[in-house]
């Protein structure tokens, strides 16, 4: 049985929609940080993983570009996952400013883990929903974002 939906400020019903997404964006999180603990991760690591499982050798601006975080999240994100083992920073060949990041043996042991966890996860978020409902749902959601990101931020919400 669905858990209730929480009664939604007044508020926010202006804004149904972004208070949905809202909601499930903050659920969603939760489960996948949860998950992620039990791989002794934070939330953020596995999508660099995921892009140096993807292409390993990256420089720490490509992961930055790939993963759309901002460049202190990435940093500390990096400086904890070398630390855990499983992944080396390296000065680059060409330009010894730049640092190239590579999968230990024990990063790329991760791949399997991280690809049952969101396979579990995908199921847990689909378990209420059909095949077509769900492949709606993934359209709909890569709708939503591209407008959110084709809109200018007015400058007086950027500051």
């Amino acid at each position: 049985m669905p858990a209730p939906t929480p009664r939604i400020p007044t508020t926010a019903g202006e804004g149904p929609m972004s208070y949905a997404i809202f909601q499930l964006a903050r659920a969603h999180r939760a489960r996948a940080a949860a998950m992620l603990r039990e791989m002794d991760l934070h939330p953020g690591q596995e999508l660099l993983l995921m892009q140096l499982l993807d292409r390993d050798g990256q420089t720490q601006s490509e992961l930055l570009e790939s993963v759309g975080l901002d460049h202190s999240t990435v940093s500390k994100s990096l400086r904890r996952m070398q630390d855990a083992g499983l992944l080396i920073r390296e000065p680059a060949e060409h330009d010894r400013r730049v640092m190239v990041v590579h999968l230990t043996d024990k990063g790329r042991a991760m791949r399997e883990p991280l690809a049952a966890m969101w396979r579990s996860l995908e199921e847990t978020s689909a378990q209420n929903l059909s095949a077509p409902q769900a492949e709606t749902f993934v359209r709909t959601a890569y709708a939503i974002a591209d407008a959110i990101n084709s809109r200018a931020v007015p400058r007086d919400e950027s500051e």
